[in-house]
């Protein structure tokens, strides 16, 4: 089933990708979104620390104009070192 029969386009949508806590792992993870859509002009970052410590979670919020751009946005991100899960 395709996200289009999901969704109803333009609508929010996030993207929570699990990575490492060095570094500067969410301003890659920002700056992935904004290459892959650069249209978007307003983006929503949350970071979560992991428990320990060693991990973080970037949530992005935006608003997804099509099933394309999504995808467009987790196969750039899917490319950055470091990623441990993308949902």
């Amino acid at each position: 089933m395709s996200l289009d029969a999901l969704l109803e386009f333009p609508c929010e949508f996030p993207i929570k990708v699990f990575g490492p806590a060095e570094g500067d792992f969410a301003a890659s993870v920002e700056a992935a979104v904004r290459l892959a859509a650069p249209e978007l002009e307003e983006l929503g970052v949350a970071v979560r620390a992991s428990g320990g410590g060693r991990f973080v979670a970037v949530t992005v919020t935006f608003i997804a104009s099509s099933q394309a751009q999504i995808e467009a946005i987790y196969q750039r991100i899917g490319t950055l070192p470091g990623v441990l899960m993308v949902l």
